[in-house]
Formats: C-alpha cells, sequence, structure tokens
C-alpha cells in the first residue's frame, strides 16, 4: 500500500477541472487540518481561560446568593419590627380609654403599613443596585461612567418630576411624624375632612358633604388635627342687660351638673361644663360664655346639647334669650307703627275733585270744512 504522501502528488497529477465561463476562482474547501488546528487551538484557549470564568461564574454566583439572602433577611426584620412595633402600641392604647380613642386600629395598620412598604423598597433598591454594580465590576465594565449618566439622568428626572418627588417625601414625613391617621378629622387649608386613606403621595378627605377630596401631601402647609387631644365646646348666651346675672349663673350651673351626670354625655364631657362670664356687654344686652372640654370631635354634639338645655331652663327660669347682640323690645314696649302714619290723601281717590282738577286739558281738535 502507498503512503499518504506519495498518494497525494497522485492526487494532484490529475487533470484540473476546466475554469468556469465566468472567469472567477472558486473558494477553498477547509481540509481536515484546517478543521483540526482550529480545534486544537480553540480547546487551548479554553483550557487556558476556564479558571478565570470559572472564578467569574463563581463570584457572581456568590454576590447573587448574598443579595438575595440579606434582602430576604432585612425585609423579614422590617416586617416583625412593624408588626412589634403595632403590638406595642396596642398593649399601651389597651391601658386607658384615651389611648383607644386617639389611634384606632385602622389607622394603625395603615400607618404601619406604609412605613413597612416605605423601609422594604429603599432595602430591596439598596441591596440589589449594589449587587447589580458588583455583578458589573467582574465583567471588567469600567463603571465611572455608568454612574456619572446615572447621575445626570437621576438629576434630570428629579428635576421633571419634582412635584411627585415633594409630595412622596412630604407623604413618609407625614406617616412617619403620625401627624393624622385614619379617622381624624383634619383642617390641611386646602381641604378639610374626614381622613378615609393616606397615601405617600396622596391623602384622601370626606367632606362635611360627603364629597371626596384628593389631597397632595406636597401642597399641604399647615395641618390642623382635630381628633387629637382634646376639643372644647363653647356656648354664647346672649340675654338682656337687665337679667339679673347671679340668677342667670346659677340656672347655667345647674343645667351643667345635669349634663355632666347623665347618660351619654358624661363620657364626652372630659372636663365640667364651666361658666366663664360676661364675653361681652353691650348697651341692650349681654353674652356670657360657657365652655367644656370634650372628647375629639364631639364639640359641636355638645354645644347642640348645652343650647337645647339653656333654652328649656331659660323658659322654666322666665329668662328671656335674645337673638343677637342688640336686644329687640318687647312688643307692649313698641309703639304703634301706624301712629307717625298721616291720613290718607284726598288725591288717592281717583274719582275725586282734586284728581279731576289735576287732570291735562284735552287738546280740541278742528272741525272739518263746510260744518
Amino acid at each position: 500500500m502507498s503512503s499518504l504522501p506519495a498518494a497525494l502528488p497522485a492526487a494532484g497529477a490529475s487533470p484540473s477541472p476546466s475554469p468556469s465561463p465566468s472567469g472567477s476562482t472558486a473558494p477553498a474547501v477547509p481540509t481536515l487540518q484546517d478543521a483540526q488546528d482550529s480545534a486544537t487551538n480553540a480547546a487551548s484557549w479554553v483550557e487556558q481561560n476556564w479558571s478565570t470564568w470559572l472564578a467569574m461564574g463563581l463570584q457572581i454566583l456568590l454576590v447573587v446568593v448574598v443579595a438575595v439572602a440579606l434582602r430576604a433577611v432585612v425585609r423579614r426584620a422590617i416586617t416583625q419590627l412593624i408588626d412589634r412595633m403595632t403590638r406595642t402600641a396596642q398593649a399601651v392604647d389597651g391601658g386607658g380609654a384615651l389611648g383607644g380613642l386617639l389611634v384606632n386600629a385602622e389607622r394603625r395598620r395603615q400607618r404601619a403599613a406604609a412605613i413597612g412598604s416605605v423601609l422594604r423598597s429603599v432595602a430591596s433598591f439598596l441591596i440589589l443596585g449594589t449587587a447589580a454594580l458588583m455583578v458589573l465590576s467582574t465583567f471588567k465594565i469600567n463603571l465611572a461612567p455608568l454612574l456619572a449618566s446615572a447621575g445626570v439622568a437621576g438629576v434630570a428626572i428629579g428635576f421633571g418630576a419634582r412635584n411627585l418627588v415633594t409630595d412622596f417625601l412630604s407623604g413618609v414625613f407625614m406617616i412617619l411624624e403620625d401627624q393624622y391617621g385614619v379617622g381624624d378629622t383634619i383642617d390641611a387649608g386646602v381641604a378639610s375632612g374626614e381622613v378615609i386613606e393616606v397615601g405617600l403621595r396622596v391623602t384622601k378627605l370626606r367632606g362635611d358633604s360627603g364629597e371626596i377630596w384628593y389631597v397632595r401631601n406636597g401642597e399641604v402647609k399647615r395641618i390642623g388635627n382635630l381628633s387629637q387631644g382634646w376639643a372644647t365646646a363653647g356656648v354664647d348666651v346672649t340675654v338682656k342687660a337687665s337679667e339679673d346675672l347671679d340668677r342667670v349663673k346659677a340656672t347655667l350651673d345647674e343645667v351643667a351638673e345635669k349634663l355632666s351626670k347623665e347618660e351619654p354625655w358624661n363620657e364626652l364631657l372630659w372636663g365640667p361644663v364651666e361658666v366663664l362670664g360676661l364675653d361681652s356687654v353691650l348697651i341692650d344686652s349681654m353674652v356670657v360664655r360657657v365652655s367644656a372640654r370634650t372628647m375629639p370631635g364631639k364639640s359641636v354634639t355638645v354645644e347642640r346639647e348645652l343650647r337645647w338645655r339653656i333654652k328649656r331652663a331659660f323658659d322654666a327660669a322666665d329668662i328671656r334669650i335674645v337673638g343677637g347682640a342688640t336686644a329687640v323690645e318687647d312688643v307692649a314696649d313698641t309703639p304703634d307703627p301706624t301712629a307717625a302714619v298721616a291720613a290718607p290723601s284726598a288725591y288717592a281717590n281717583a274719582d275725586s275733585p282734586q284728581v279731576a282738577a289735576t287732570a291735562p286739558i284735552a287738546t280740541q281738535r278742528p272741525a272739518p270744512p263746510g260744518k
């Protein structure tokens, strides 16, 4: 058998194929030796770099595993912390009626949920963002241009969405500081009513007429919470200046004492009903001020009941309440309004001679010719 080198020249001595009519050269067909050389080079390149790839893969896997585990641990810790704060608040509030009235369950739940959501979102952003930068650095990517571009883009987005950022930050601080919550009655300046939902961007209020106000947190410059602490019920009683002040005060004290002992007003009153004295004195009337400290949000109810009872007590004691700053005189003392009216004039009768004398003279028409 002839060897492979001897066979190759023999094969080369065979007549070559005729050239194509177009005159172009046929593409070279890769030989077995070329394929063997390519495979050898690839295997050599893989052998030289497999350790680097393995190290990079293990590093990326370690970063991802640590980031996911750390995120899960931090989120769980935040959830447990929020739950513990809620349970502690419930235990403290359960010790007295005042705490239970000021902070209800729904308000506490929404506040805890909002705070937990913000903390978990911030923790996830920081952990996953740091892990992504570490993975990119593993691939030998220069992070300086990326961070610079991200900074410029962040500034541009923040400038364009500054109102949204302001609303969000204001909502976070409102929730953290517990300025108001669900069930509170507040005066936010732009709107007032009962809080039905507290969000990080918008607060929903139920107005006195049933309307719902959507107030952006960034637009609230001042907040008056009418449901925290206590409220004041004040009633101004206007009586005639001729009334006996001692009798008026005694009647008001009797009304206050009865109101403080009856259900359910004794629970709504957080202090005694006090007669503060004369609020103003006019020529023919005077105003006596009555005040009481009440449960938050119940001042209007107590004021209405006080007015009702004071009116009935004054009627029984024959003490007259006037309806304004100036008292209206009795009907018996008021002069007859017709006394100053003059007698009817003769000109009021259309058939009277006086009216006929003032009538205009009729124009005489000329008689037609021939008559």
